[in-house]
């Protein structure tokens, strides 16, 4: 048990300064309970799947927020963050000696706001994103896809979560 007094004091000291020095969490909204109301993006691409990725991550990152509530219903709800799936374009970067893509970039365009239904004030809007990633083209069509599930995946948690940063930068700045 000595030997870890140390590092329980350690740690003590190190929690007492962070709650002192006015540390938080930017990944968690600690203001009042406010609710959004998270529509399905409307999805313009072949990826039938897509927009219930994207809901899902999103809902992933704003469960990290306890006074955060989302929900379906638009009555009631104090936000709104809607968004559109406008298209997936996988233009060839590299090809090797038989000429074939080796290596492609995934891109994916988006469009969202996110409202205040309560003062009918955009709080922000981004009318044209593009999200990209590289990933590797093979000779197995299934490793290939995996490849391309896998970019894809990176796209929409980094998506996901600069709209949830964005998102709490937002509410920070709302009485």
């Amino acid at each position: 048990m000595k030997r870890y007094t140390p590092w329980i004091i350690a740690g003590l000291a190190v929690a007492i300064l962070l709650a002192g020095c006015g540390y938080r969490n930017p990944y968690v909204y600690s203001g009042s309970d406010k609710s959004i109301y998270v529509t399905t993006w409307k999805n313009r691409t072949s990826n039938l799947q897509l927009d219930a990725a994207i809901y899902q991550e999103l809902l992933k990152w704003f469960q990290k927020s306890r006074s955060l509530k989302i929900t379906k219903q638009k009555e009631g709800a104090d936000y709104i963050l809607a968004g559109e799936i406008v298209s997936i374009d996988i233009p060839s970067l590299a090809f090797d000696a038989s000429n074939d893509a080796s290596d492609v970039k995934l891109k994916l365009r988006v469009r969202y706001i996110f409202k205040d239904l309560v003062n009918d004030r955009v709080l922000f809007q981004r009318p044209d994103v593009t999200r990209q990633q590289s990933y590797t083209v093979t000779g197995d069509a299934a490793e290939t896809r995996d490849n391309y599930d896998e970019a894809l995946e990176t796209i929409v948690e980094n998506l996901a979560q600069d709209i949830y940063q964005k998102t709490l930068l937002e509410l920070s700045k709302t009485p």
